[in-house]
């Protein structure tokens, strides 16, 4: 393929782009990639999880000023495009039993009209791969399934053109992809790891939690090598400043430690109209020879 390759990662919210595929993004700007970043919502119902950051009056009452102005440095740091799809974040509801969501979030969108207008914006870019979350989010936030819904569903519409006849002529995108860098092999790994050097692990609750749920491990069926970008990740990462403790686990584990152990960003390959051949360590295989 002699054409620029475009990337395309949908996320929910303001910061999940730098928590999931963030180095992959990284290394293929570097090679000349161009990637776009599609957020679902803005993130205003996001709780302050920065300890330093919470309570304060300003954020609390321009929360959606402050992520868009975190999500445009994290962009910048990335070297990527980014686009609204311009919805109300839902919110994790919590309790026994839930509460409903709020009217007018994110969730409660019709998958048809939210569908129709992620296929525009996939019209416009054209992008060949596309990145999201599998059927349960990554994790069960209501913004993260819908983000899935809407994902699969314009990858699916967005070259017919009987579908959606005024979103733009219409693209076929080649590939679609779950982004599963929370893997279980992973987590354990770099625990394990850690527990050898003698550190204490962030990890040990999420292995707990793996262990009471017996949740079916995922097929990955790719693995980029992109261990040079974790820093650009880690720095994204916190340039979304209300929603990560620097402090925290994300950064308790030393750089060197992650490079070694485990050096790639992991996903599974959801659809694919090239031919392809597992596993893979690239998301443009058989996209770059067709």
């Amino acid at each position: 393929m002699t054409e620029q390759l475009r990337l395309m990662a949908v996320h929910a919210h303001p910061d999940d782009e730098s928590s999931k595929g963030a180095a992959t993004m990284a290394k293929y700007v570097s090679e000349g990639v161009d990637v776009l970043v599609a957020t679902c919502t803005g993130g205003e119902r996001g709780s302050v999880l920065n300890p330093k950051l919470q309570g304060d009056p300003y954020i609390q009452e321009h929360i959606h000023e402050v992520r868009a102005r975190e999500m445009d440095e994290a962009r910048q740091i990335l070297g990527v495009r980014q686009s609204w799809l311009g919805y109300v974040d839902s919110g994790l509801p919590e309790g026994d039993p839930l509460p409903p969501l709020p009217e007018g979030c994110f969730a409660l969108e019709d998958v048809e009209s939210a569908t129709g207008r992620l296929v525009a914006l996939i019209r416009e870019f054209r992008p060949h791969v596309i990145t999201t979350y599998d059927e349960n989010g990554g994790y069960p936030h209501p913004d993260h399934i819908m983000t899935h819904k809407i994902s699969v569903a314009a990858y699916e519409a967005a070259g017919d053109p009987e579908r959606f006849p005024e979103a733009g002529e219409p693209w076929t995108p080649l590939k679609l992809y779950y982004n599963q860098g929370f893997n279980k092999a992973r987590t354990l790994a770099l625990h394990e790891a850690l527990l050898a050097r003698g550190l204490e692990s962030p990890y040990g609750d999420w292995i707990k939690r793996w262990e009471e749920y017996d949740r079916p491990e995922r097929d990955l069926t790719t693995h980029v090598p992109c261990a040079e970008f974790f820093e650009i990740r880690d720095k994204a990462l916190l340039a979304h400043a209300t929603q990560i403790d620097p402090d925290g686990g994300w950064f308790r584990v030393p750089m060197d430690l992650q490079r070694e152990v485990w050096p790639t960003e992991d996903y599974e390959l959801a659809s694919s109209r090239v031919d392809v051949s597992l596993p893979e360590d690239d998301l443009f295989a058989g996209v770059r020879e067709g």
